[in-house]
């Protein structure tokens, strides 16, 4: 009988819970309402609320070129201006957006790590759907009401500076969770993993798992449709709808 490894370990919490505390929250587009279906709302990510007499704040990602004391409109009447949320269906084919709604009324949740956008392609105006291509390349058709704020996310070429040194990965973790320094499992014992032990550091077994095989065994390539390296490109087809 081995021991219980990390992966199991990690599902219980205990000392893998991840460290929220200094987190800001989650940020999300406004929630839609009457005013940003049929006009436009003007804030400083601080709106006016449009039923009661009170000052709603927002937590927005910010795209690159937001400035302290801006101006943000939300809506379809809003204008092209990167901060602003509008509509996909009303930006011209070949704009540049963030944090974009993948369901009407989500408050965004495509293209909204660093440095990360998505771009539109074309409008269907029947059928009320617009084309858009994500970070990762896939192209995507969504409704045309659904919302994006317009620009880049902030904070690109994050991952292009080399950590360097030890000290700066303990710290860039230590405010995650605690998932660093990761050992390999063939560096370890064979009571310790499933590819631990032997002489020489091989696996010494098949790399895939079965998706429903038991959890102390779940290492490697779990339920793998394929291995090895992606070779060429992906072939792009020629229909376009």
């Amino acid at each position: 009988m081995g021991r219980v490894i990390r992966a199991q370990r990690k599902g219980a919490g205990s000392v893998f819970k991840s460290h929220t505390k200094r987190r800001k929250g989650a940020p999300k587009l406004r929630s839609l309402d009457y005013a940003e279906r049929h006009g436009y709302i003007k804030a400083l990510v601080h709106f006016r609320d449009p039923y009661k007499f009170k000052t709603r704040k927002e937590l927005f990602i910010a795209p690159e070129g937001m400035y302290t004391g801006q101006f943000l409109y939300c809506g379809k009447r809003a204008t092209l201006q990167i901060g602003n949320v509008l509509p996909v269906g009303s930006m011209p084919e070949g704009s540049i957006v963030c944090n974009l709604e993948e369901k009407t009324g989500d408050r965004g949740r495509l293209a909204r790590a660093s440095g990360n956008y998505a771009t539109v392609i074309a409008h269907n105006h029947d059928t009320k759907k617009t084309r858009v291509k994500l970070p990762s390349g896939a192209k995507k058709v969504i409704p045309s009401n659904n919302r994006a704020m317009v620009g880049i996310v902030a904070g690109g070429g994050r991952i292009d500076k080399p950590i360097l040194k030890a000290g700066r990965a303990y710290h860039k973790y230590k405010v995650k969770r605690n998932c660093w320094p990761n050992v390999r499992g063939v560096a370890m014992n064979p009571v310790e993993h499933p590819h631990g032990g032997g002489n020489h550091q091989h696996i010494g077994k098949a790399s895939t798992v079965k998706r429903g095989t038991s959890a102390g065994r779940k290492v490697g390539l779990i339920a793998a449709r394929r291995t090895g390296r992606i070779r060429g490109g992906k072939v792009e087809s020629k229909k376009e709808d």
